[in-house]
């Protein structure tokens, strides 16, 4: 299978404003999305860093995957910015991790 995955409030948090330097990883599902990966599922994180502000978050973005021990297949920016998503594939993360939403 190919599963997308957002990054910000999917695998990872922010104690205040969202800044994405200041990143906090959640291990959890870290781990999780990493089973997936090597169970032999294409995994592609997608992420709308800079879609607002025209900024190239790719730098940044590689290198906190890879000091949070995050394994993928690819990461694409450029994702749509938006409040809601509706596809009949869709899946709220809440449920995906198996947690209560906020």
């Amino acid at each position: 299978m190919i599963y997308y995955v957002d990054i910000d409030e999917t695998i990872c948090f922010y104690e205040g404003e969202r800044d994405y330097p200041q990143a906090n990883p959640i291990k959890e599902n870290i781990e999780a999305i990493n089973r997936l990966y090597n169970a032999g599922h294409t995994i592609v994180y997608w992420t709308a860093r800079g879609t607002v502000t025209g900024l190239d978050w790719t730098e940044l973005t590689r290198k906190q995957l890879k000091e949070w021990g995050a394994k993928y297949t690819d990461v694409k920016l450029g994702k749509p910015y938006y409040d809601l998503f509706i596809c009949d594939k869709a899946i709220s993360s809440h449920i995906f991790f198996d947690k209560e939403a906020p």
